[in-house]
């Protein structure tokens, strides 16, 4: 393999991460469990009481939000403890910052451009 293989593969992956946590993030009330186990550790029946779901549906969240990286499950005997993974999001978050720095950094050309006057659609580049 070579340096671009490797990254192309690197991407690959990245992409693969982002695309759980994305998913993840989409659905409300999996927003909604993040949000509560943000406050602090919960077991699976505490988290479920909350939403008009039953306990294997509030399972199923959680088995998404586990494997996008965002929650962890603990055994404690025959009660299953979850916690947040605020970790987790760092490769999101640095994705959005990187998109949000692009974006502005455009929009501010195209501001200036259009405030000067400059660069008619017409004129060649």
């Amino acid at each position: 393999m070579n340096d671009r293989t490797d990254a192309y593969i690197f991407n690959l992956v990245v992409d693969h991460d982002l695309n759980r946590i994305f998913h993840a993030l989409g659905d409300p009330t999996r927003r909604a469990i993040l949000g509560r186990l943000a406050v602090g550790e919960a077991t699976v029946s505490r988290l479920s009481r909350p939403f008009d779901l039953s306990f294997a549906a509030v399972s199923k969240h959680l088995g998404v939000l586990e494997r996008a990286g965002l929650v962890t499950r603990e055994a404690r005997g025959r009660e299953r403890i979850c916690r947040v993974n605020p970790a987790a999001l760092d490769e999101a978050r640095a994705w959005l910052e990187f998109h949000e720095r692009f974006w502005n950094e455009r929009l501010d050309a195209l501001e200036t451009l259009v405030g000067t006057g400059e660069g008619s659609p017409d004129e060649p580049r």
